[in-house]
């Protein structure tokens, strides 16, 4: 059973008939479009002791006010040990969490000392706001701490210490769009997987195979995560490369070929343009093996170890069967790649276990190779079948593809820049036609 107003929901837990098992409070309000942040610190000045063999082991919890007059904990700082004047480490909050972008909306703040068994003491509270709190470090910011059965009882009561902010810096959160607007170029590239382990193209049980009258594995995920993504890159022209194969007219086995045949010019237009390459590229390439990743990755790392000033950044989309043969070298490249503007989309094709692109994705683990831990994660494995009917013939959802293909792109993007100090460029002024005088002869 639950009891609905506007902002609130209040679910009775159902359990043992007959006896209370509680009540669930959810509490709902409309964010505000604030995309600031704040780094603050803050100290105290004698505070309460508490600890009876000690002083007080201090630390400060957060409260922002809601529409309804409730407040809700929005940080809590360190606990600093034995000490009546404690300087905590400076914090980073969004305003949207401390006060939702209504900048005279009421924060509270509490003091306690911590105590090992969880029942801190209350030493006591301020209010601010955050346009008080903007003043920045001044006599505007120094707060009595006070308790109010202390102040109750005791006529001589002044306070229990002071809290003094020391600092406020102002950020503004910036997004991966503002980068795009700014002028950053994202740049695509595709890589097929063309090992014998797909199977005969000339049989109807391989992943390449060439049927006329629909698209094989491949070409389906190409086309479909290829349009998705092409939107990105504005010049809509991708390198593309095969490995895996041998070529003619010697044979030799290649593990970054052009689709095009042309190795000084290996762009396609648009992703229509990289299909036509990928079925020439059938028809003249024998599948052979083994299955390289390192070899792609390095050779769009080289690209992207060029330009580290922001202006570009470069996605590397590989679609293989799963099957890898250079386990540790693809490690090595991904650990490499990581300090470099670049991700990694593969995109696994056919009924295949994926574990070791699992590995390679690093949600759960950080990648490491010879002992060092990638900086980032920078790599983002999708199966593709789970987004296929039975047949195996049509997407089931373009939308939950494209969500799930471009998940991580965003916030890979938006770590480089952060951990190198990259800001977005201004966005240019919005294009105005010249306005045309109509001149009229009498």
């Amino acid at each position: 059973m639950c009891v609905l107003t506007d902002s609130l929901i209040d679910i009775r837990i159902l359990g043992i008939p007959g006896k209370k098992c509680g009540t669930v409070i959810v509490t709902a309000e409309e964010l505000g479009c604030c995309r600031d942040s704040v780094l603050m610190q803050f100290c105290a000045n004698k505070l309460d002791k508490k600890d009876f063999f000690g002083k007080s082991d201090p630390f400060l919890v957060f409260h922002r006010s809601n529409e309804d007059g409730s407040f809700t904990i929005c940080h809590k700082t360190e606990v600093i040990k034995n000490t009546l004047n404690p300087v905590w480490q400076a914090f980073k909050i969004s305003v949207r969490a401390l006060c939702n972008g209504d900048y005279d909306r009421t924060i509270k703040v509490e003091v306690y000392d911590w105590d090992r068994d969880g029942s801190h003491d209350f030493i006591g509270e301020f209010t601010t706001s955050y346009r008080e709190l903007s003043r920045g470090q001044s006599q505007f910011n120094v707060y009595e701490v006070i308790n109010p059965k202390k102040k109750g009882k005791k006529k001589k009561y002044v306070n229990s210490g002071t809290v003094t902010l020391l600092s406020f810096l102002i950020e503004t959160e910036v997004s991966f769009l503002d980068y795009i607007k700014g002028g950053t170029q994202i740049n695509f590239t595709v890589a097929i997987d063309f090992t014998a382990s797909n199977g005969n193209p000339s049989q109807p049980t391989s992943l390449h195979y060439m049927n006329p009258y629909q698209l094989n594995a491949y070409g389906m995920a190409l086309k479909a995560v290829g349009e998705i993504i092409q939107d990105y890159d504005s010049d809509k022209m991708f390198p593309a490369l095969g490995f895996g194969a041998r070529l003619p007219p010697d044979g030799r086995v290649s593990h970054e070929f052009a689709l095009n045949g042309n190795p000084q010019n290996p762009y396609c237009h648009g992703i229509d343009g990289v299909m036509e390459a990928y079925y020439r590229s059938l028809k003249s390439v024998q599948l052979y093996g083994p299955t390289n990743f390192a070899p792609v990755i390095n050779h769009v790392a080289r690209y992207a170890a060029s330009v580290k000033d922001g202006s570009q950044y470069f996605v590397l989309l590989i679609i293989t069967d799963g099957v890898i043969s250079d386990m540790a070298q693809t490690k090595e490249s991904i650990v490499n790649a990581s300090r470099l503007p670049m991700s990694i989309i593969i995109v696994g094709v056919g009924p295949a276990e994926f574990d070791a692109m699992e590995e390679l994705d690093g949600d759960v683990v950080r990648i490491s190779s010879r002992g060092k831990f990638a900086e980032r994660d920078i790599v983002q494995f999708v199966p593709f079948r789970d987004y296929i009917d039975r047949s195996g013939n049509h997407v089931l959802s373009m939308a939950r593809l494209a969500k799930d293909v471009l998940a991580e792109i965003p916030e890979q993007f938006l770590s480089y820049m952060r951990v190198r100090g990259i800001k977005p460029s201004p966005a240019p002024p919005p294009y105005t036609p010249p306005s045309h005088v109509l001149q009229t002869q009498i």
